[in-house]
């Protein structure tokens, strides 16, 4: 099924708590000292008292505790942005990682945090020399699997060739749902025996999940771009039909050595080793955390130009 490189690949590119104390200040007033007694007869002297001041009540002032200022959310309707450095980049990372694993984020919520997991790998790819200072910061939970993340986006960017003169002859469309999606991946599973992560990685790879509508510069079609004789033989129904095209997918790695020999039919799929090490690393990363390929099925198409990647989103159609 050889085929020039994946279409869809290009660059990857707190509230505190505040506490009052209030000290309460008692003041207490001592009587004056008898006057003396002269020592005469007559006539008798008075002693005089000096009364003892009375304490001006003070009243007693509580101080509200200052509320905490709300940090606010994402705004869900916009662009996510990755952090321009590398302390609040490691920070982006965390809040966006444990989001993509929060059990009640929406389907909307899901969608824009994988976007700006992408744009923090991406800038991690711009500035390599960060990578240290923020894997260090991550929770190991998150760390292992960012970082095989990073690995295997290094592999792709080996594979890069030329930067296109043009834009590419595609429509951007709505990927289907995550768990539509995944049912597919465990049919085919179930059907063929390649694990469900293998499928799902060639499906990032080669056109987001299934955004890119179009064909390869080799002439590849379909959300797992099958060349045409290759669907001739393989394939089983619609080529651009997501179900089909990844059943057609398992039946292909199945008969190339999949599960068994995952490397002779990754390598079957597509001759590159780069290709290979890197679908074996997103598989190996969703092997481990099921969980991080919610954060997958975000990514978004972006195509280099000479001026930098730029962003093809949901509806794009070159015209």
């Amino acid at each position: 099924m050889r085929k020039d490189f994946p279409v869809a690949f290009a660059a990857f590119k707190r509230s505190r708590l505040a506490f009052v104390a209030l000290a309460a200040t008692f003041t207490f007033a001592c009587g004056a000292v008898p006057a003396s007694v002269q020592a005469t007869v007559e006539p008798t002297a008075t002693i005089h008292y000096t009364p003892a001041p009375t304490a001006t009540p003070r009243p007693v002032v509580i101080t509200p505790a200052p509320t905490a200022t709300p940090v606010p959310g994402p705004n869900f309707d916009e662009l996510p942005a990755a952090a321009n450095n590398p302390g609040d980049l490691a920070k982006q990372i965390i809040a966006t990682e444990w989001a993509l694993r929060d059990p009640a984020a929406t389907n909307k919520q899901l969608a824009w945090y994988g976007h700006l997991e992408q744009l923090t790998l991406g800038r991690l790819a711009d500035f390599p020399e960060w990578r240290d200072a923020v894997l260090g910061e991550l929770p190991e939970s998150l760390r292992i699997a960012y970082a095989g993340t990073m690995d295997a986006g290094k592999q792709l960017r080996l594979l890069a060739g030329p930067i296109p003169t043009r834009l590419p002859d595609w429509k951007i469309v709505e990927p289907a749902s995550i768990d539509e999606l995944m049912g597919f991946y465990k049919e085919a599973e179930a059907t063929f025996g390649v694990p469900w992560y293998y499928l799902a990685s060639i499906h990032l790879v080669e056109t987001r999940m299934g955004r890119i509508r179009g064909l390869s510069s080799a002439g590849a079609q379909g959300p797992m771009q099958f060349m045409p004789a290759t669907w001739a033989a393989y394939g089983k129904g619609d080529i651009n039909d997501n179900h089909d095209s990844i059943l057609g997918a398992a039946r292909y790695l199945k008969a190339n050595g999949a599960p068994d020999n995952m490397q002779k039919a990754l390598f079957a799929y597509n001759h590159s080793q780069f290709y290979v090490n890197a679908l074996i690393g997103y598989a190996e990363v969703m092997k481990n955390d099921p969980l991080a390929y919610r954060g997958y099925h975000g990514w978004q198409v972006y195509y280099p130009t000479k001026d930098g990647p730029v962003l093809l989103a949901t509806g794009w159609e070159k015209t």
